[in-house]
């Protein structure tokens, strides 16, 4: 809905334009720290003058006597034209589904707003008739009851619940019918690995569930590895913030050691999703070549063989890399299913070939299958085996 405000609602234009001039100038400089932490700080700037304006708006806006405006976000456009997004509280509560967005011109008045709903917020009471321990075990509840079953086509199983963080007393808006509701987030584990994060809506009468959907996504992201170049990568995305972890290959993952020699390191994340720049001295290059190993890997056992995983298990396996100092070679180890990289001679000339991928993976199906130990003549085939696969 869009609906044009009369002068009264109009934010201060002058405080306003000055911090927007300074914003879109600040955008189309060269970045440099400085430039970037001034961009930052006239955004700051100009959320906090929204806010100073919340009241007057929320009048404009026929909003109810418990209602306030709190502003997140402020987007400029080239020709000083800004977009206000605001969040809704009603006696203090989030108001889950109040979420508006105010236009501006240039100058501060007012174009239009969009509301997410329309309806006045109005709750009878403001006292749950469900205790919030018990709406957590509700919610937990809920979500155990579907271990077994993935939430769309597209993901595993959930294998494991347990309930973490306490229900947060909001107001229920998203369908038009204010309500007094929890808002609560479930942790598991899906069958393959990857994490899940269900945030639940249930209403605080009833226990009825509103809403749930799951946080961890599985995305699509771009690498520039050492070896293989640009090539697409399966990663996973919680919240903002996206992981080297492949759910489509069973969880596969791959971490960075740092240099040490033992340990599971510390499992790779970006916030844009676009990994390495193909040198060795980006530490991101060398794990775009092993996450793209290890799924080449995957996809070659599973469809010429109809494998799935290295056990045949539909469990991935770990990759870490930047193992040790100068080391000169690349394993697989067993006992931590895991398949290990060094960053060869002077730290810059990282083992993480495709074939190495293959060879040192396969060592890993052998294991699984023939169980050939490693010397004498099942050591050779052992070794043959995985040098004609990689």
């Amino acid at each position: 809905m869009k609906r044009s405000l009369a002068a009264g609602a109009v934010l201060s234009a002058t405080a306003l334009l000055t911090g927007v001039i300074q914003v879109s100038t600040a955008a189309q400089a060269t970045p440099t720290p400085s430039v970037q932490a001034q961009a930052a700080e006239h955004r700051a700037g100009l959320i906090a003058l929204a806010n100073g304006e919340a009241g007057p708006l929320t009048k404009a806006l026929g909003l109810g006597g418990k209602e306030t405006l709190v502003a997140k976000d402020a987007v400029v456009d080239a020709d000083g034209t800004r977009h206000l997004r605001f969040e809704r509280t009603y006696a203090g509560l989030p108001v889950l589904g109040g979420d508006l967005v105010v236009h501006q011109a240039a100058a501060g008045a007012v174009e239009a707003v969009d509301k997410a709903v329309t309806a006045q917020i109005a709750v009878p009471s403001l006292t749950p008739k469900i205790p919030a321990d018990k709406a957590a075990a509700q919610a937990s509840g809920a979500v155990q009851s579907t271990v077994g079953i993935a939430a769309d086509k597209d993901e595993s199983p959930l294998a494991e619940v347990h309930q973490a963080g306490a229900a947060q007393l909001v107001v229920w808006a998203a369908d038009g019918n204010p309500r007094l509701a929890y808002r609560t987030t479930v942790e598991g584990v899906r069958a393959d690995g990857t994490p899940s994060s269900q945030l639940l809506v249930t209403d605080a009468a009833t226990g009825q569930v509103l809403s749930s959907h799951e946080q961890v996504q599985t995305a699509t992201g771009t690498g520039k590895g050492v070896f293989v170049g640009s090539v697409p990568l399966t990663t996973t995305l919680s919240g903002s913030t996206y992981s080297l972890k492949d759910a489509s290959r069973g969880g596969q993952s791959t971490s960075d050691l740092k240099g040490k020699t033992s340990g599971s390191g510390t499992l790779f994340t970006d916030t844009d999703n676009a990994w390495g720049d193909g040198t060795a001295a980006n530490r991101q290059s060398a794990a775009v070549d092993a996450q793209f190993g290890a799924a080449a890997t995957w996809d070659y056992y599973k469809n010429s063989f109809g494998r799935s995983g290295i056990k045949n298990n539909g469990v991935g396996a770990t990759s870490r890399v930047h193992y040790g100092r100068n080391y000169v070679n690349a394993f697989w180890n067993d006992s931590c299913f895991c398949m290990t990289y060094g960053d060869g001679s002077g730290n810059t000339n990282p083992l993480t070939e495709l074939d190495v991928a293959g060879h040192e993976m396969t060592h890993g199906v052998t294991s699984a299958t023939a169980g050939l130990n490693y010397s004498g003549e099942s050591g050779g085939l052992n070794e043959a085996t995985s040098d004609i696969f990689g």
